[in-house]
């Protein structure tokens, strides 16, 4: 069987075509006789086929027959691909055949063939000649998958793309299809595409007595969260589960991407955005100038690199240790830049390296350091403790430190809410790098230091936007932290810009606070982000919801609510959402004790001392808050109108 297959294989395609419109002669003379027997006109002396009508008649029905055929191309159409349109050409072709030799038959004379014997011959043809191909077709399937070992595949949904996948499937030598599984219960015990229906029920019983290893969803009507909560389901019963939209999806009529549309994440924060009235102000320090951004592949620092060629920069010298993220940001840059006159550099590096730092900043002769690199994920940092604090701390005092020895006129570093009565070591971290520069600061007048420090931005790396979209991709849950968890949010956009514009007001060692107006709770925004990519919150008001909100309890080192500054003196600037706050830092040796420590416990690894030094001096230098004390930058502000 196998070497016949092989033959059969290796005949040229004109050789396949002659073979079966052969087949289709040899069908007609034996439909024909057929068709006379069973009506009888077989032994009619008197009909067209008497003494020898009978001769011409056949020679007539095969010559129509062979032209019928070549003009229908039914020949030419592979068994493989032998079905309802080939089925249709058929019954056209019998039933031309069966026109043709009625109206010969009234040529030869007599009273001709009768319509019954007509209709009883194009029956016989159709359904011979489709018979026949339909059975060469299984007998050469079952050569050509004879000892191969075929995949189980049990289709859930029993509508029109299961049906279709079962139809694409069923001469598929690597794949058959055992089973369908409906939620609808009049589909069940139904026969649909030579396959049985069965209730969901019985998925776990049939994949275990079948031997299926895959499950596909047909099912493309319903929301993709409610099939990922079917997929998983079936997943944890060992099988490979596909989800499948529909045909028409595939060549382009329907929604095969995900339902999550891109909206300015603005929306979600309700709060004026920024005018252009600042733009003047904004670019007073930048203008002509070299300027170095640390962390310039970040979300923050990437930012920052565009909003500065507005103000054409005489270089832009990008400075990251990620090869990936440098290589990004740069390639984008030199793009933008392509039509001012601002020089692009990528200078790959880490910011706890002096020697590096220091020869990209005399190499370039910089004029002005954004530090916006850091380590900044709370849980990641709390679990690499020692990396968090070298990096934050060793790295900010390394460039701070290179930027006085090399006369660099400004130096602002990026700082974070989080450094306000900081619960975690992230948040230490943070602190004690504005200590740094507030220090030096106070030693020195020729750099100007300027600290910005804000709230959590949309979109950025670790930002729960990005997070929560992947998780409504998946079709559920939103992982929260806590019911009742709060937090400041801005865009990106407006972050780099204010951080920008703060430097221009800077009189050395100064903390601006950006105005993040009220925090936003973060159930809220997960609600607003499951609505918006159309589908309902699942919870027990709702329990057929699509997508579930799960609280998993805050992490270490997290708050519940953040801080912007303490009970301090505040100031207004020119720009009503930055404002100047004066916070003392720590004594001068408790810093250098401090990062002492942090130094003699990277070299070492002794992870346990530096962490005890710092919860140490968090306990110490950060009590509770006063009772009544205001959080927000907001109404703070308010407070400074109270005051005038």
């Amino acid at each position: 069987m196998i070497r016949l297959n092989e033959k059969l294989a290796d005949l040229e395609r004109w050789q396949k075509q002659l073979i079966l419109l052969l087949i289709d002669m040899l069908l007609i003379p034996a439909a024909f006789l057929s068709a006379l027997f069973l009506t009888g006109e077989m032994s009619d002396a008197t009909g067209p086929i008497a003494g020898e009508g009978l001769s011409p008649l056949l020679l007539a029905a095969l010559f129509s027959g062979a032209v019928y055929s070549l003009a229908l191309e039914l020949p030419r159409i592979k068994l493989n691909a032998f079905e309802r349109q080939a089925i249709l050409r058929t019954i056209i072709f019998s039933a031309l055949v069966g026109a043709t030799t009625g109206a010969y038959s009234s040529v030869l004379g007599g009273d001709g063939l009768t319509a019954r014997t007509i209709i009883v011959f194009t029956m016989i043809l159709t359904i011979g000649v489709v018979s026949t191909r339909l059975l060469m077709r299984e007998i050469l399937n079952a050569i050509n998958m004879r000892g191969q070992i075929r995949t189980k595949v049990l289709i859930y949904g029993a509508g029109q793309t299961g049906v279709q996948l079962v139809t694409a499937l069923q001469h598929d030598p690597d794949v058959v299809p055992v089973a369908f599984v409906d939620d609808n219960p009049t589909l069940h015990g139904m026969m649909i595409a030579g396959l049985a229906v069965y209730p969901p029920v019985r998925i776990e019983s049939i994949i275990k007595e079948r031997g299926i290893s895959r499950v596909v969803l047909a099912m493309p009507s319903i929301s993709r969260a409610k099939q990922t909560r079917i997929a998983r389901r079936l997943g944890a019963l060992g099988c490979d589960v596909r989800i499948l939209p529909s045909f028409a999806a595939l060549v382009g009529n329907g929604p095969i991407l995900d339902k999550i549309e891109a909206l300015d994440p603005s929306a979600y924060l309700k709060r004026d955005g920024l005018n252009n009235a600042d733009a003047g102000a904004l670019c007073a320090i930048y203008h002509g100038n070299v300027i170095m951004i640390t962390g310039a592949g970040g979300s923050i620092g990437a930012e920052l690199c565009r909003q500065l060629l507005l103000c054409n920069p005489k270089k832009l010298v990008l400075f990251d240790v990620s090869e990936a993220a440098l290589y990004q940001i740069g390639r984008e840059m030199t793009d933008l830049a392509a039509m001012i006159e601002t020089e692009i550099v990528s200078v790959l590096g880490t910011v706890t390296d002096p020697v590096g730092v220091a020869r990209a900043i005399r190499d370039h002769k910089v004029g002005v350091i954004l530090h916006a690199a850091a380590y900044k994920h709370v849980p990641m940092v709390e679990e690499n403790p020692i990396a968090g604090l070298v990096n934050n701390v060793l790295g900010t005092k390394v460039v701070a430190e290179t930027a006085v020895e090399e006369g660099v006129a400004h130096f602002v570093l990026v700082s974070t809410d989080k450094a306000v009565r900081p619960k975690s070591i992230m948040g230490a971290s943070k602190r004690l790098a504005e200590n740094v520069v507030q220090d030096l600061s106070a030693k020195n007048k020729s750099t100007r230091f300027s600290i910005v420090r804000f709230g959590n931005v949309l979109g950025s790396s670790g930002s729960v936007i990005p997070l929560f979209e992947e998780q409504i991709s998946r079709g559920g849950p939103l992982t929260l932290t806590h019911q009742d968890v709060t937090r400041y949010f801005m865009t990106v956009s407006e972050a780099a810009r204010l951080v920008l514009l703060a430097a221009n007001y800077s009189e050395g060692g100064d903390i601006f606070v950006l105005d993040m107006g009220e925090p936003i709770r973060i159930h809220d925004l997960a609600r607003q982000m499951i609505e918006h990519a159309g589908y309902s919150v699942r919870d027990a008001a709702n329990p057929d919801g699509d997508i579930e909100i799960e609280v998993v309890g805050l992490r270490a080192g997290e708050k519940l609510h953040e801080d912007l500054l303490v009970d301090v003196h505040i100031d207004k600037t020119p720009h009503e959402k930055i404002i100047r706050v004066l916070e003392p830092p720590i004594s001068e040796l408790e810093l250098v004790s401090l990062i002492r420590t942090i130094s003699k416990a990277a070299e070492r690894g002794e992870t346990e001392i530096v962490v005890k030094a710092v919860d140490r001096w968090l306990t110490r230098e950060y009590p509770a808050p006063k009772e009544g004390v205001a959080r927000s930058a907001t109404a703070l502000a308010d407070r400074i109108d109270i005051g005038n």
